[in-house]
C-alpha cells in the first residue's frame, strides 16, 4: 500500500463510527456543528442589494420579517473607510461610536442602533443593523454639523448624509428593502393583521407624554406661524396634521383601529390619547422612531428654506400611506 492511499486509524475511526450512526443522529451532530459554527447568527430569508446615491448596500429580511441592512454598507454609503471592528469601551456602532457625536444620540435609537449577526441564505455572516438605522443616522451627522461640533473629516460624512436623506425621499427605506430582496413578493395574506396585534395593546394604557415638543414646534414654523409654546391650545388643524403625518403611516389600518377604539363622545371629543392604544414592546418604539424621522424632515427643510408643501411632499415621498401612489421625482419651484 503506497503512502498516498494510505489511512490513518482515526480517519478509519472516523468513519466506521459514522456510517455506524443513524441517519437521525448524523442530522443532529450536524446541526450541532452547524449552530457551533455560525453562533447566534439571525437567518436571513431573503436578500438583495440596495442602491441608494449610487452606493450598493446588502440588504436582508430576517425570519421575524425585520428588514436589516449591513455594516460595510452603512459605511459604503457614508464613504466612511471600513477599518474593522469597533474600539473598545463604547456600546454605539462603528460608524457613530466618535465621542462628539454623542449629545446628538437620542435614547430612542438604543433598539435600531445596535447591531446584530446575520447569516445570509448563502450561509455567510456579518454584521447589519436595522433598515431604519440609516436615515437616523444621517440625522445624527446632519444635527452635529448644525451644532458646528464636526471635525473636517466629519463634515466630509456629513455631507454625504445629506445626500443619502435625498436619495431616500424617492422611496421609504423599508419598501426599498422589500423590493430588493424581493419580500414584497412572499408576505404573509395575514402580514396585516399580524402587524396589528403587534403593534396595538388590548386594554387602554395610561397616558404618558409620546409626542417631542419640537414636533408641534417645527410645523409651526414651517406654515410660518407664531409658537406660542405648549401651555397653549394649539391650532385645531394640528390635530389633522398629526392624523396625516403620524397614525396614517405607522401602517395599514392602524389610525381606523385606533379610531374604533376611541371613539369620540356626544362633544365630538376623545376621551383618550390614540397612541395610548399602542403597545409598549412594538407600538411606542414605532411610535418614536416615526417621529424621529418626520423631525429629521422638518429640520432638513427648515435648514434648507422650505415650506410646509415642500415639508409635506418629502413626508409623502419617504413615508408614504399604505396604498398611496408616489410622485415622480420633478423639480418643486418652491
Amino acid at each position: 500500500m503506497n503512502e498516498e492511499s494510505a489511512e490513518s486509524p482515526q480517519s478509519a475511526g472516523g468513519k466506521a463510527r459514522a456510517t455506524a450512526l443513524s441517519e437521525s443522529k448524523r442530522s443532529e451532530i450536524a446541526k450541532k456543528a452547524a449552530e457551533a459554527r455560525w453562533g447566534g447568527a439571525k437567518k436571513a430569508t431573503h436578500e438583495g442589494t440596495l442602491t441608494i446615491a449610487g452606493v450598493p448596500i446588502p440588504c436582508y429580511v430576517l425570519e421575524d420579517g425585520n428588514r436589516y441592512i449591513s455594516t460595510r454598507g452603512i459605511m459604503k454609503a457614508l464613504k466612511r473607510p471600513w477599518r474593522g471592528r469597533k474600539y473598545t469601551g463604547t456600546e454605539l456602532p462603528v460608524f457613530i461610536e466618535a465621542g462628539n457625536l454623542h449629545p446628538f444620540i437620542n435614547n430612542d435609537l438604543k433598539e435600531i442602533l445596535t447591531g446584530t449577526e446575520v447569516r445570509s441564505t448563502k450561509g455567510v455572516v456579518s454584521e447589519a443593523f436595522r433598515a431604519e438605522a440609516l436615515p437616523a443616522v444621517c440625522d445624527i451627522y446632519l444635527r452635529a454639523r448644525e451644532a458646528k461640533a464636526l471635525t473636517a473629516t466629519q463634515l466630509v460624512v456629513a455631507q454625504q448624509a445629506e445626500v443619502l436623506v435625498r436619495a431616500l425621499s424617492q422611496l421609504g427605506i423599508i419598501a426599498l428593502v422589500d423590493e430588493a430582496t424581493g419580500y414584497q413578493e412572499v408576505r404573509p395574506r395575514d402580514a396585516l393583521q399580524q402587524y396589528l396585534d403587534a403593534v396595538l395593546r388590548k386594554e387602554l394604557a395610561a397616558w404618558s407624554k409620546r409626542f417631542p415638543d419640537e414636533f408641534y414646534e417645527n410645523i409651526y414654523k414651517l406654515k410660518g406661524w407664531t409658537w406660542p409654546g405648549m401651555k397653549k391650545n394649539r391650532f385645531s388643524v394640528v390635530a389633522h396634521y398629526t392624523r396625516d403625518l403620524v397614525y396614517d403611516r405607522l401602517g395599514t389600518g392602524v389610525l381606523k383601529e385606533l379610531e374604533m377604539r376611541s371613539p369620540k363622545n356626544e362633544s365630538g371629543v376623545r376621551p383618550n390619547k390614540l397612541h395610548q392604544w399602542l403597545s409598549d414592546d412594538v407600538g411606542h418604539p414605532l411610535l418614536a422612531q416615526h417621529l424621529h424621522s418626520l423631525i429629521m424632515f422638518q429640520r432638513l427643510a427648515i435648514a434648507s428654506g422650505h415650506g410646509w408643501q415642500r415639508y409635506v411632499k418629502m413626508v409623502d415621498q419617504v413615508l408614504p400611506k399604505k396604498g398611496d401612489t408616489l410622485e415622480l421625482p420633478l423639480n418643486d419651484p418652491y
